[in-house]
Formats: structure tokens, C-alpha cells, sequence
């Protein structure tokens, strides 16, 4: 019964690839084979001297960052970031998060990491939205990491205002935007992975790692789903 309803459901309402509206293989999620092989996802020879960690150099100290994809205007990165903020697909979240997450596990790079922290939502946000994108992205990390993830010692307590230009990610960050630390002790001596889900200017981040530093002898290292050039 519950096999012929299942067959029922797909055939009103077919699994669809996110990037290309193709159904889905019974061994795919969210994404199909094809749109997978296509992703631009970003490769590394060194996780301490990138064009990611470039773009906080001379303004915050970074161990070591990383993306995974590179967001592309119109391309498959955009599709997946946009279907995981605004259309309630926090199955990307998840994919994406063990599909990272085993490739830092591989890099062995990671493995000194304490804590993962989000970026947070503002309350109201997160009200009105009903979930931070980022949640099921961290919990896999955090499986396949074997890393804590804590989403509830870093919060925000001013909601982010922006400004944008023609291209919908390029963005300014207001500095108004505040956060705040429920607990100093926690992250004292302890390194910290930092993660968000598109890094553009940086501003966000940043304003979170001085936050973060308020603990003694912090370290900090980021990863993002996504980052634009």
C-alpha cells in the first residue's frame, strides 16, 4: 500500500533535479548525476594561502579558508544556494554537508577544530523564514567530522541590512550588523570552524570573528558553500 501511494505521489509530483527540473534517479538527491558532475566546486593545493583567505587578509585573523563551490550568476551554485534560502530545500544543506564534509575529512587539514559555529540568524528572521539554511549543512559536517555544532553560543542581535547592485549576491554589508557571544568561556583555547553559506565581501564574517575573539586564545578557520569572485 504505502509502495503504490509512494508510485502514486511521483507520478503528480515527480522528484526534480534543483538545477535542471530533471527527475530524479531513485539514488539521487536534490541534485542529479549530470548537475553533480557540473558543479564548479573549488579545489586547493594550500587551505592557508587561497583566494579565500584573501579576502579577510589584513582584516581579521584566519587559519585557514575554504569553499566549496564557486558561485556562479545563473549557473547550478546559484540555483542550489537559492532553493536552500528561500524555497525550505534544507536537503541541499544536507547534501552538500557530506559531500564537503568528506572532503575535508580526506584533507585532513581540519582535524585540530574544537567547535562548529554558524552564522546566525536574527530572531525575527529566522521566525519568518522557519529555519537557518545552514542547520542540517553544519550537523553534517559535524557527522562526518566528528566535530560539536553549536548554533546557539553565537548569536545576532541586529538584523543585517544590504544594498543590492545588479548582481543579486553582490552585496553590501551594513557594520551595523552586531553579534554576540552567550558564553566567553566556551571558545577560550579552542579553535573554531566558522562556516556561512556565500561569501561575497566578507563583512559578515568578519564582524563575527571579533565577536569570536572575545575569547582568550581563539582560533578561527572558515568554510562556505559558496564563494563569488
Amino acid at each position: 500500500m504505502k509502495k503504490s501511494l509512494k508510485g502514486f505521489l511521483k507520478l503528480f509530483y515527480p522528484n526534480l533535479c534543483v538545477c535542471c527540473e530533471q527527475e530524479l534517479l531513485n539514488n539521487e538527491q536534490a541534485i542529479c548525476s549530470t548537475c553533480r558532475h557540473d558543479l564548479p566546486i573549488i579545489c586547493y593545493k594550500d587551505f592557508k594561502k587561497n583566494k579565500i583567505i584573501n579576502v579577510f587578509a589584513g582584516k581579521t585573523p584566519v587559519e585557514m579558508a575554504i569553499s566549496f563551490l564557486y558561485f556562479n550568476k545563473d549557473g547550478k551554485s546559484q540555483q542550489l544556494i537559492h532553493h536552500l534560502k528561500y524555497k525550505n530545500r534544507q536537503d541541499i544543506g544536507s547534501l552538500i554537508g557530506d559531500w564537503f564534509g568528506s572532503l575535508l575529512l580526506k584533507s585532513k587539514q581540519f582535524v585540530d577544530i574544537d567547535y562548529i559555529v554558524p552564522v546566525p540568524l536574527h530572531p525575527v528572521k529566522l521566525k519568518l523564514r522557519g529555519y537557518n539554511q545552514l542547520t542540517l549543512f553544519g550537523k553534517q559536517l559535524e557527522k562526518q567530522l566528528n566535530i560539536p555544532y553549536k548554533e546557539d553560543v553565537l548569536i545576532r542581535t541586529s538584523k543585517r541590512k544590504t544594498q543590492t547592485f545588479k548582481q543579486r549576491f553582490e552585496r553590501f554589508e551594513n557594520a551595523s550588523t552586531i553579534f554576540q557571544l552567550t558564553d566567553l568561556n566556551l571558545f577560550e583555547n579552542k579553535h573554531i570552524l566558522l562556516i556561512d553559506d556565500v561569501l561575497t565581501t566578507g563583512a559578515t564574517l568578519e564582524s563575527c570573528c571579533g565577536e569570536l575573539q572575545k575569547s582568550q586564545n581563539i582560533k578561527i578557520s572558515i568554510a562556505t558553500i559558496a564563494f563569488t569572485e
